[in-house]
């Protein structure tokens, strides 16, 4: 019987050893893409939302800047002093903001321009009420568009909400919009009930517009902030903005019923229209805080939901490669062992005599025909079966 001889295996390739590693990376490579891009997304997203709440923090100096601005316009048109204390401090405010904000938001050129405009227009003491009205009218413009390019490069125009990008546009375009336009229709009024007779078809004219100016976007600021409040997930949105809306939204109503000129005469009284307008002035005061005040708190909470986002994407991060060590000490360990077994048996199929290491001793058994005698055999004794039958037979013959 012929044994045979152990056959030596061939020692891992390259492409074999490599092979561990290489699995490693194919699945290291995208877990790693998709984290990546995931954690970019998270990031941009809060820094856009952090960047728009310095837009609210803006938008929230403006607002008295607007009030008092309209407040010595109507005084200058109708005759009365005007307050420069009440401008001046609010300018002073607006201006501390811009000056620690303002780089960021690039809002420091259209700012200064704005501020010089004011300035000069306090040292003046015009006596004519038609160049007060046309002076106040073109810096009320700048400081409009200094509230768009606030919304804009703060990024409150690209609000990706719902109920947060309403809120924006309602505080930062219509309702700074609704209070201009109120206030140059009541100052408009009263401008129009002291010029002469040719004059009042074109005054009337003037009024038409400016009443459209002023309701346009005061309705679209109530059909707004009430969609917000019936899409927005918050509770308190509702409860906080509903009651000022409703007093503004009232306030409005009158502005317009006022605003409209007497059937018969023609004319508007002057005396209720700046009442009606002073009244919306007094709720619109009232409910800018309260909107801006609801979207900073939309936006610190969808902050600290991105805060959240990310530290659970580091997290996935961490695990993910803690995961896949593992994976790959498993696979290099595998391979060791593998490569100590080839080693073993091909050094045993070199030495059979050899005891492999760690075993016992085992004799080498040599290979030759049926018939050769084997160790502890006796002479002549073959391993033949049918010779073994017969003997005792032959041998009683």
């Amino acid at each position: 019987m012929t044994v045979p001889a152990p056959r030596v295996r061939r020692r891992p390739s390259m492409l074999g050893r490599l092979l561990p590693l290489l699995l490693i990376t194919a699945l290291l490579a995208p877990v790693g893409l998709l984290l990546t891009q995931t954690w970019r997304q998270t990031s941009d997203d809060r820094d856009l939302a952090a960047r728009e709440r310095l837009g609210v923090q803006y938008l929230r100096a403006l607002a008295p800047v607007t009030g008092a601005l309209v407040d010595a316009q109507s005084a200058a048109v109708s005759g009365r002093p005007v307050s420069r204390e009440a401008l001046t401090r609010t300018v002073e405010d607006a201006a501390e903001v811009d000056a620690r904000i303002g780089a960021e938001l690039r809002s420091q050129e259209r700012w200064a321009g704005l501020r010089a405009r004011l300035e000069a227009l306090q040292d003046r003491s015009p006596t004519d009420p038609e160049s007060a009205y046309t002076a106040y009218g073109e810096v009320t413009d700048l400081l409009l568009a200094l509230h768009r390019k606030v919304r804009e490069s703060s990024g409150l125009v690209r609000d990706p909400g719902a109920d947060s990008f309403s809120l924006q546009d309602s505080a930062g375009q219509e309702l700074p919009e609704a209070v201009v336009a109120a206030g140059r229709l009541a100052d408009l009024g009263t401008l129009a009930a002291r010029r002469p007779a040719a004059e009042q078809t074109r005054s009337l004219i003037e009024l038409t517009g400016l009443r459209v100016a002023a309701l346009a976007p005061a309705a679209d600021l109530v059909d707004n902030l009430r969609a917000a409040v019936d899409s927005s997930e918050s509770t308190d949105l509702g409860a906080n903005v509903l009651t000022p809306l409703d007093t503004y939204q009232r306030s409005v109503e009158a502005l317009a019923a006022y605003s409209a000129p007497a059937a018969g005469t023609g004319t508007v009284d002057p005396g209720r229209l700046a009442a009606a307008r002073l009244d919306a002035h007094t709720a619109a005061l009232q409910l800018q805080p309260v909107i801006l005040s609801e979207l900073d708190a939309l936006l610190a909470e969808r902050i600290d939901g991105l805060d959240r986002d990310r530290w659970l994407t580091a997290g996935a991060g961490v695990a993910a490669a803690l995961l896949l060590g593992w994976l790959a000490a498993l696979l290099i360990a595998a391979s060791r062992r593998a490569r100590r077994r080839a080693a073993m048996t091909a050094a045993g199929a070199e030495s059979p005599g050899t005891p492999p290491s760690g075993g016992f001793w085992q004799p080498a058994v040599s290979a030759g025909r049926p018939g050769d005698p084997r160790p502890l055999q006796p002479v002549g004794a073959t391993r033949d079966p049918e010779s073994a039958q017969w003997g005792a037979f032959d041998a009683a013959r």
